[in-house]
């Protein structure tokens, strides 16, 4: 575990000559100009079995399939900001084949389980509510980590070197980074930001045996957080965004405290025995819950303002009532957009 910690910080001390505003700031309007996939990728005729056989037989971890499309800002940050860097490139070919679905394709995909769908059909199954989302398979097929969205650097070396060493047999991704959250110094703000549509405590969230008038949004933040005072400074402020929020029942959560609450199930607990039990790993993490407490959606990565306010638009139409997914709602309703 000191192991792992060390070389961490050396891995996050290694991106320091690079600017917090290269990671983060970005626009999320959709591309006009397509973007290109590395052409280290796998050609892949897109067969999974057979692309596990290939990664063994180079030796190799596992496989990490790669849900994009060419006009996603989010996988153009992906691409220019952690596949553009060497280090980066080179333990991603060291232990894994890369393999790209694009999520509004048309060739077959063929499943582990020999099932055909269309790129389009797979990654609706596989939830890719967003772009680029990240599946890492070891050699056994089995799925031992999913990301979606665009994570920064550090955080996504921190997920290549989670799945290649097999830490996912002893923790969880979410116990790993918190575990190497600990050892970081981390900018940001002293106090959580506020907004004046968080609501005041004390919680309690249960919707178990009344069904609530509004769907819930529950920020999960922390002090010193770079990527929250982020959040903070630029999409929360945005007038339609705050106007969407206005019609949930939203409160802010500080990561890690023991402040007490009644979750949404009904379960009397502390903030920090929470997170832990949806296994958080990103902060800041939004979650979505309906009027009876399940949870709708969540957004645990880099987010800005068109993103959120298609989520937003998602939750305040009720889509989750009729669609399986947010992608599926995207789709069925033509908002084709990452």
């Amino acid at each position: 575990m000191k192991t792992f910690i060390y070389s961490l910080i050396l891995l996050t001390l290694s991106f320091s000559a690079y600017p917090d505003t290269d990671d983060f700031q970005f626009s999320d309007e959709t591309l006009s100009q397509t973007i290109q996939l590395p052409d280290w990728f796998k050609l892949s005729f897109l067969d999974l079995k057979d692309d596990i056989i290939d990664a063994e037989s180079a030796r190799k971890k596992g496989l990490i399939l790669y849900f994009g499309r060419k006009d996603c800002p989010y996988c153009k940050a992906l691409i220019e900001n952690n596949w553009s860097r060497d280090d980066i490139v080179f333990y991603t070919n060291k232990h894994f084949d890369v393999v790209a679905i694009d999520t509004k394709g048309i060739k077959s995909v063929t499943d582990f389980d020999g099932l055909v769908y269309d790129e389009k059909q797979y990654s609706i199954k596989m939830q890719t509510n967003f772009t680029p989302s990240l599946l890492f398979y070891n050699l056994k097929e089995e799925l031992v980590l999913k990301l979606s969205g665009y994570q920064q650097p550090y955080r996504f070396m921190a997920a290549l070197e989670y799945v290649a060493d097999e830490h996912y047999k002893q923790q969880s991704f979410s116990v790993y980074m918190s575990l190497a959250n600990e050892a970081l110094d981390e900018n940001g703000k002293e106090n959580l930001n506020n907004q004046p549509y968080f609501e005041l405590p004390p919680y309690n969230l249960s919707r178990k045996h009344f069904k609530a008038e509004r769907p819930l949004a529950v920020f999960f933040e922390k002090k010193h957080c770079h990527a929250c005072d982020v959040l903070h400074s630029n999409p929360l402020e945005n007038p339609l965004i705050r106007q969407q929020l206005e019609n949930l029942d939203v409160i802010q959560l500080e990561l890690n405290s023991s402040q007490l609450i009644v979750t949404p199930e009904g379960e009397k607990t502390t903030v920090n025995a929470w997170g832990k039990k949806l296994a958080l790993h990103y902060s800041p993490t939004i979650i979505f819950f309906d009027e009876t407490g399940q949870e709708i959606i969540r957004i645990d990565s880099v987010v800005w303002v068109n993103r959120l306010g298609r989520v937003l638009d998602f939750i305040n139409s009720k889509g989750y009532q009729s669609h399986s997914s947010f992608q599926d709602w995207r789709i069925s309703n033509g908002k084709t957009d990452h």
